[in-house]
């Protein structure tokens, strides 16, 4: 799959754009454990124009990290053509449009998924960033505002006459919000569309290597995009692209591994952070983790990690979890 000369491969499997989540370490990686491409946190046109510091910071890409996209939302034209210049400064490889973020603070604004309530000033934000920017545009949306308004088909092929160069959809609409589960059907069908000459990237619920192989076949699309299924687990490409290769799991790390990737992770927080924010930045990705569901009476266990506030604190709880545990391979 190509997106502009960017060429991923067969079967590319990307990281998702999260909040809180895609900082630079974490991508880093994610990259390392085979993610083809990765994207950073979504990143406010409003604030990058007015220098917030911390959005500005959202920019910081590495060369280790290649393929990287930076993802931008908003909800007016100049605002966000503003900032797809600051953003291509930056130097990343492709730059993307977030109308699909479905939390109240965005959507509620008009911008992420609630451009799906205004899709002319969709095309407008998009043909104007395609013309203002030298490298890849992409979008990153969903099915509709609601189950009654499933307007992603006509969409898919007015945003490609818009100039992107791909489109990524997650199987819900805004009202579903992360609840429910993602449709592929519409995903496929557009794959389908003779008139559709972009990759189509699908996104949505691909929380296994089977799944992620099971949905490449069925629905044909060009790409994957894996978001929550990674957080507290970015071996999960590794294994996916094992299985991909394949056909067979990967054969289980013991269990010190993969408490030593967390780990890692804390460190990273905390370097990139300090030891306060970095540990609080960190606690979503333990919370998540598949690695401890199913160890007996690991209630109080879970909740002392997630209280502790220095890094001597947290690896001495996670240094007394069992090393003999056996990971449950269907988590």
């Amino acid at each position: 799959m190509k997106i502009g000369s960017i060429d991923l491969g067969k079967q590319p499997v990307l990281l998702a754009p999260m909040e809180d989540v895609t900082d630079i370490s974490f991508r880093l990686m994610c990259k390392q454990f085979g993610a083809d491409m990765v994207y950073t946190e979504f990143v406010s046109s409003d604030a990058l124009i007015r220098h917030v510091n911390k959005t500005r910071n959202k920019l910081e890409v590495s060369e280790e990290e290649r393929p990287v996209v930076i993802q931008i939302y908003g909800k007016d034209v100049q605002s966000m053509v503003e900032a797809a210049k600051i953003c291509e400064e930056a130097r990343p490889d492709i730059l993307d449009l977030n109308f699909g973020c479905p939390v109240k603070k965005v959507a509620g604004k008009g911008a992420g998924s609630g451009m799906l309530r205004n899709i002319p000033l969709m095309f407008e934000i998009t043909r104007e960033v395609v013309k203002a920017v030298r490298i890849p545009v992409t979008v990153k949306t969903r099915l509709g505002w609601d189950a009654n308004n499933l307007v992603i088909f006509e969409l898919a092929e007015q945003l490609q006459d818009c100039g992107i160069a791909a489109l990524t959809i997650h199987g819900r609409t805004r009202s579903q919000m992360y609840t429910g589960n993602a449709d592929w059907t519409l995903i496929g069908k557009i794959k389908e569309n003779p008139r559709m000459r972009i990759p189509i990237i699908g996104n949505g619920d691909i929380t296994s290597p089977e799944i992620c192989k099971k949905h490449f076949e069925q629905y044909g699309v060009d790409a994957i995009m894996i978001g929550r299924a990674s957080i507290g687990r970015p071996w999960i490409f590794k294994e996916i692209k094992y299985y991909l290769e394949t056909g067979k799991e990967l054969p289980q790390e013991p269990f010190s591994w993969y408490l030593n990737v967390l780990k890692k992770q804390v460190i990273q927080s905390i370097e990139r952070l300090d030891e306060r924010k970095g540990i609080l930045h960190i606690r979503r990705h333990l919370a998540a983790t598949p690695l401890f569901k199913g160890i007996a009476d690991f209630k109080q266990t879970r909740i002392a990690m997630l209280r502790a506030e220095t890094a001597e604190q947290l690896f001495s709880i996670i240094d007394s979890i069992p090393n003999n545990y056996n990971i449950i391979r269907s988590l």
